[in-house]
C-alpha cells in the first residue's frame, strides 16, 4: 500500500516559502507540553484529528523535542548507510509515526480587523500532516526546513480551545534526501508558532545591502511583495520598498567588525524589524573576496545537536557556540548538512561569522550502491530539490553572514542540482553556489573538495592539480576559488597535521580556507549497563546498522567543553600569530596580523621571560601598527636585555589579548601566544658516582635496586615500582583506527605489538654500570625487539637509566609503530605531577600548538582527556623533567637532557584499549607512567590522510636515557 508520504511531491498547502522575519504582528508559541501516542506503522486510529477525542490518558511529551529522547524508540546513527531497505520513494511498514495534540486558545484580539491566522513549522522530522479543529491544514517534508499553513478558515468560531493534531511519520519518501551523517531522531523538534497575518502585512522582505569598496558607500533596496517603507534611522533613510538608495559612507559588515544597521519596514498593517549588513561578495580573477578584500575561511562544519535534545537545540546552546567560535579564532562556519535553526544565523550576523548556508540535502548512501537510482538524476525528485533550496534560499536571504549558498552535501551529481543552482542564481545572485561532490563543478563557482592530502592541497594551490579531461571544463576550474569544505577530522585525539594545512591554505590567494569536521560530538548522553552516565554512540542503542563512534568527531565535547583539538586550532588559525624567527640579531619572535580587514590597534601585547619555568620579568609593549597580512619582527624589550645571565632555560613569551571588551569575550581575552628560546640553559646531567653493588639476590645501583637474576627494577628510593618494561603500544586513536581513512591499528594488532612479552638474556654487573640484555617480542612469530638496560649511579643519589633498542624484522615492517618508551607501575599515591616542559595540555608529534614551554602541576585525574571513545590520551611532550608525588611530596623524579614524553594514568594501556566509554576506565591500585622517546604522530586518518611522513614513527634502533631518583 502506497501512504502520502511515499510520494516525491514535497508538501500540500503550503504557503510560499518567505523570510524569517521579526514583527510586531501578534504570534502565539504552541512549544511545551504536548499529548503524544506512539505506534510503530503508519496505519494508526483515524481519531487523532477529532476535538472531542479525550487523549487525557495519553503520554506527555515536550516540543521541541525528539520522541526516541524521550522514552519512545531509540535512535539510530548511521553515517552512509541508509537504515531502511533502498526502494525508493518506499519505506517500511514498520514505521513508527508519534500523534502528537495540542490544546491553545487564541488571545484577545489575535485575529482582529481581518487578519489571517498562520501556523508555523521550523523543523519535523520526517513527514508529517497537521489538523486545526479537526480540519486537515496540510502536509510536509523536509525535515529541517520551515513551512506554513493558513489556519483560518480550520479555526471553528465560537470555541474557547483550538485543538492542534499532528501525525509525524518517521520513515518517508524524504528520507533518502535526508542521510545526513547523524543520529536518525523523529517528531517536533523546532518551534511551532501561530503567527497572525493582518491585513495589509508585510509577507516577504528581500534585503539588497551592497558595499562599494572603493567609493566606501552603501547600495539598499528591499523588496516586499505589496506597498511598504524602509526605515533606517541611522542612516536617515524614509523610502519606499523597491527603491534603490546609495547610502554614503557606510560602515560595511564583516565577520571581524560585524556592523549592523537597525531598519523597519513598514506597511498598513505590521511593522518588521530587521538588521541589515552592508557587504559584497564577488569572486575576482579566481580569488573569493568580500568588500574587495581576499577572505580566508578559518572554518568549522557544525550539526545542530545537543546531548540531552538531539537537535532540539536551545538559545543557550546556539550562543555557546557562537561565542566558543569566536573565542577560539573561527570565522566561518558551514552549516552540515541543512540551514540551521533561524536564530542561530542572528547569531552569526551579530558577532560575526562568515556562513556557508547548506541545503537540506544528502543522498550519500547511493553512494554504497554505485550511486544506481540516485535522486540527483531522477527528473521524479526534481520538484523536492527545487523545493529544499527555495526554502533555505528564501528563509535565509536577509542574512549578511550568509556568503554562500550550498546545494547540499555527498549527493552525486545529476540534473536536479544544477537546476537548484540555477534556481538560485536566478533569484539571489549575490552570492556564490558551493557544491562539494562533484568535481568537475559545472554548477557551481567554487572547487571544493573533502579531505584533500597535503601533497594535493599544495597543488591546487598553486593550480597544478591533476587535469579534467574536458579542457574547457578544467580551465574553468582552475579559475575557480579552492576551499576544503572538510578536512582534518577531528574524531577523539587530534586532528593533526593542521599547521601544515594553513600553511597552504595561506600560501595562495586561490586558497579560500577551510572547515574542519566537525564542531561538536554527538555523543548523547545515557545511563549504561553498569548504572554509570555516559555519552553515547553509534550501537549504543541497539541499532542493527551503525556506525560505531564516527559520530563523535568533534572539536568540542559533547556537552561543549572544549577539546584539545580545538585549542590546537584556535592556535594553528589565530588572526594575532607569533612564530619564531632566527634574525642576524638572534632567535625573536615575528608578529602577523592574520586578520582581513582589520589592523591590531584592538589587541594588547603581553609578555614574560622564565628561567626553567619560573618567572624573572615581566610586562607590556606597543603592539605595532600592522594592517591586514602585514607581519614584523618584535624586538625585545629593554628590560630583557637588562636581565642578569640566564639560570637554566630561558624563554621568551608574547601573548596577544583583547585590549578591550567584545560582544564574544571580555577586554584581555587571549587572541593568540608565542614563544621563543633566549639561552638553552647548561643541559648537563649529573656525573656517575659510585659502583652498582650486590645485596643478596639483588643489585643497587644509586638509589635503584634491581633483581639480581632478571634485570628488572624493583625500587627508586622507597618507591616500589612493580613493572618496568619496554613499551611499543598505545590503545589506538580514531586516526589509528582509521574507519573512513588510512588505518594503522589493525596492523599493529597482527604483529601483536599489544601483547609483548619479555625475556631476559643475561644480567651484567660491571665496575661502573648493570647492564641487562633482552628481548621483547609477541607469540607467534619471529619478529621482535632486542633491548639492553644499562643502570648507571649518579652523584647526587639519581641513576642513569639507558635504554637501547634494535628491531629483529625478518619480514619487514611497512607501518610505523605507535610508540617507543618504556612504562612503569608505580603505587597509586603518586597521583600528583609537575612537570618542565610542553604544556598546560597534551601533545604529540603533529599536535599541541596550543601548549607552551614553562612548568605545570596537574593530578593525575587532570592528565586525562574524556574521549568519547577511550583510546590514547594526555601525553605531555617536551618534558625537560617530571616529578610524580604523593600528598606528602614523596615520590619519584625523571630527568633528561633530551626532551620526552610523559603519561601518566591510573589504568593500563590495555584497560584504555578493552574500554568502550570512559565510564568502563577503573582506578586499578597502581598509578602507570610512561616515559616515551617518541610517539607515531596522529594525522586525520579517521577519515582523510594520516600523519604526514615527517611524523612517522619509523621502526630503527634506538637509543634514548632518563635520569631517575627519589624526591622528598
Amino acid at each position: 500500500m502506497n501512504h502520502w508520504f511515499e510520494d516525491f511531491t514535497p508538501a500540500r498547502g503550503a504557503l510560499p516559502a518567505r523570510a524569517w522575519v521579526r514583527s510586531d504582528a501578534p504570534t502565539l508559541s504552541l512549544n511545551g507540553g504536548w499529548r503524544f501516542r506512539c505506534a510503530e506503522h503508519a496505519d494508526t486510529p483515524a481519531d487523532l484529528a477529532d476535538p472531542a477525542l479525550d487523549d487525557a490518558a495519553w503520554d506527555r511529551i515536550e516540543v521541541p523535542g525528539h520522541w526516541q529522547l524521550q522514552g519512545w524508540g531509540a535512535p539510530a546513527y548511521t553515517n552512509i548507510t541508509y537504515p531502511f531497505p533502498v526502494e525508493p520513494p518506499f519505506v517500511p511498514d514498520e514505521n513508527p509515526t508519534g500523534d502528537h495534540r495540542r490544546r491553545f486558545a487564541l488571545p484577545a484580539g489575535f485575529l482582529a480587523d481581518g487578519a489571517r491566522a498562520v501556523l508555523r513549522f521550523e523543523g519535523v522530522d520526517s513527514a508529517f500532516t497537521a489538523w486545526v479543529d479537526g480540519t486537515e491544514v496540510g502536509r510536509s517534508v523536509g525535515s529541517r526546513l520551515p513551512v506554513e499553513f493558513d489556519v483560518t478558515d480550520a479555526l471553528q468560531a465560537g470555541r474557547d480551545e483550538h485543538v492542534l493534531a499532528v501525525r509525524v511519520h518517521q520513515w518517508s519518501a524524504a528520507s533518502y534526501l535526508e542521510d545526513q551523517d547523524m543520529w536518525w531522531l523523529s517528531g517536533i523538534f523546532r518551534d511551532v508558532t501561530l503567527l497572525s497575518r493582518p491585513a495589509g502585512a508585510v509577507e516577504d522582505v528581500f534585503v539588497h545591502a551592497g558595499y562599494d569598496h572603493v567609493t566606501g558607500a552603501g547600495s539598499l533596496r528591499v523588496d516586499t511583495p505589496s506597498a511598504a517603507r524602509l526605515l533606517v534611522p541611522e542612516l536617515g533613510v524614509d523610502v519606499p520598498c523597491g527603491e534603490d538608495v546609495e547610502v554614503p559612507g557606510v560602515e560595511p559588515w564583516s565577520a571581524e567588525v560585524p556592523r549592523l544597521y537597525d531598519a523597519e519596514v513598514v506597511s498598513g498593517g505590521e511593522h518588521v524589524r530587521l538588521r541589515v549588513g552592508f557587504r559584497t561578495v564577488a569572486i575576482v580573477d579566481g580569488v573569493f573576496t568580500v568588500n574587495g578584500v581576499p577572505v580566508k575561511l578559518r572554518g568549522v562544519n557544525r550539526h545542530e545537536v545537543s546531548a540531552d535534545r538531539g537537535r532540539a537545540v536551545t538559545d543557550a546552546e546556539m550562543l555557546a557556540d557562537v561565542l566558543l567560535m569566536k573565542q577560539h579564532n573561527v570565522n566561518a562556519v558551514r552549516t552540515s548538512h541543512y540551514p540551521p535553526h533561524p536564530r542561530f544565523l542572528d547569531l552569526c550576523d551579530e558577532h560575526g561569522l562568515w556562513v556557508v548556508d547548506e541545503c537540506d540535502l544528502e543522498t550519500h548512501g547511493f553512494w554504497l550502491l554505485d550511486w544506481r537510482g540516485n535522486p540527483s538524476d531522477d527528473p521524479r525528485w526534481r520538484e523536492a530539490y527545487l523545493d529544499r533550496m527555495r526554502r533555505t534560499v528564501e528563509r535565509d536571504k536577509n542574512h549578511p553572514s550568509v556568503v554562500l549558498w550550498s546545494l547540499g552535501n555527498e549527493s552525486g551529481t545529476g540534473e536536479n542540482l544544477a537546476a537548484m543552482s540555477a534556481w538560485v542564481k536566478e533569484r539571489d545572485s549575490s552570492r556564490p553556489v558551493h557544491y562539494e561532490h562533484d568535481w568537475a563543478v559545472p554548477y557551481a563557482d567554487v572547487y571544493s573538495r573533502m579531505y584533500a592530502s597535503h601533497a594535493e592541497v599544495e597543488a591546487i594551490a598553486g593550480r597544478t592539480e591533476e587535469p579534467l579531461e574536458d579542457a574547457e571544463a578544467d580551465a574553468r576550474r582552475r579559475a575557480m576559488p579552492f576551499v576544503q569544505c572538510e578536512y582534518a577530522h577531528a574524531m577523539g585525539n587530534g586532528p593533526g597535521g593542521l599547521v601544515e594545512y594553513q600553511d597552504l591554505f595561506e600560501s595562495s590567494e586561490r586558497c579560500m580556507g577551510g572547515f574542519v569536521w566537525e564542531w561538536i560530538d554527538h555523543g548523547l548522553r545515557q545511563t549504561g549497563p553498569d548504572g554509570v552516565e555516559r555519552f553515547a554512540y553509534g550501537g549504543d542503542f541497539g541499532e542493527p546498522v551503525h556506525d560505531g563512534a564516527f559520530v563523535a568527531d568533534g572539536l568540542v565535547f559533547p556537552d561543549r567543553t572544549p577539546s584539545p583539538g580545538l585549542l590546537d586550532y584556535a592556535a594553528v588559525i589565530a588572526q594575532v600569530r607569533l612564530r619564531p624567527e632566527t634574525t642576524p640579531s638572534g632567535d625573536l619572535l615575528r608578529l602577523t596580523n592574520h586578520f582581513d580587514v582589520v589592523d591590531l590597534a584592538h589587541v594588547e601585547l603581553r609578555w614574560s621571560v622564565q628561567d626553567d619555568g619560573i618567572e624573572v620579568a615581566s610586562g607590556t609593549t606597543p603592539t605595532p601598527d600592522l594592517a591586514p597580512r602585514a607581519s614584523t619582527v618584535l624586538d625585545l624589550p629593554d628590560e630583557v636585555a637588562a636581565l642578569d645571565a640566564a639560570t637554566g632555560e630561558r624563554w621568551f613569551t608574547v601573548t596577544a589579548h583583547l585590549a578591550e571588551a567584545t560582544s564574544w569575550a571580555p577586554a584581555g581575552h587571549e587572541l593568540g601566544r608565542g614563544q621563543v628560546q633566549l639561552d638553552p640553559g647548561a643541559g648537563q646531567e649529573p656525573a656517575p658516582e659510585g659502583s652498582p653493588a650486590r645485596r643478596g639476590p639483588d643489585l643497587l645501583v644509586g638509589p635503584a635496586v634491581l633483581d639480581g637474576r632478571t634485570g628488572r627494577l624493583q625500587q627508586v628510593g622507597t618507591v616500589p615500582v612493580q613493572v618496568a618494561e619496554l613499551s611499543l603500544w598505545r590503545a589506538p586513536t580514531d586516526n589509528d583506527r582509521g574507519d573512513f581513512g588510512e588505518p594503522l591499528a589493525p596492523t599493529w594488532r597482527s604483529l601483536g605489538l599489544q601483547r609483548l612479552r619479555h625475556r631476559t638474556g643475561h644480567v651484567e654487573l660491571g665496575d661502573t654500570a648493570v647492564v641487562v640484555a633482552g628481548r621483547s617480542a609477541p607469540a607467534g612469530t619471529d619478529t621482535g625487539f632486542a633491548t639492553t638496560w644499562r643502570w648507571t649511579p649518579l652523584a647526587g643519589g639519581a641513576v642513569h637509566l639507558q635504554v637501547d633498542v634494535a628491531p629483529e624484522l625478518p619480514g619487514g615492517l611497512d607501518v610505523p609503530l605507535p610508540r617507543v618508551g618504556v612504562r612503569l607501575a608505580l603505587p597509586r599515591e603518586l597521583r600528583h605531577l609537575a612537570w618542565f616542559g610542553q604544556g598546560p595540555g597534551e601533545a604529540y608529534p603533529d599536535t599541541g600548538s596550543a601548549t607552551w614551554t614553562s612548568r605545570f602541576t596537574s593530578t593525575v585525574e587532570g592528565l586525562q582527556t574524556p574521549y568519547v571513545r577511550p583510546q590514547e590520551n594526555g601525553q605531555r611532550a617536551g618534558v625537560r623533567w617530571a616529578e610524580l608525588t604523593d600528598g606528602s611530596g614523596r615520590g619519584l623524579r625523571v630527568s633528561s637532557t633530551t626532551p620526552f614524553g610523559v603519561t601518566v594514568r591510573p589504568w593500563s594501556t590495555e584497560a584504555l584499549d578493552a574500554a568502550t566509554h570512559t565510564s568502563a576506565l577503573h582506578d586499578e591500585g597502581r598509578i602507570w607512567l610512561h616515559l616515551d622517546h617518541a610517539q607515531q604522530g596522529i594525522g586525520s586518518g579517521s577519515c582523510g590522510p594520516g600523519a604526514l611522513p615527517q611524523y612517522r614513527l619509523e621502526a630503527g634502533p634506538v637509543s634514548f636515557g632518563f635520569v631517575l631518583e627519589p624526591v622528598g
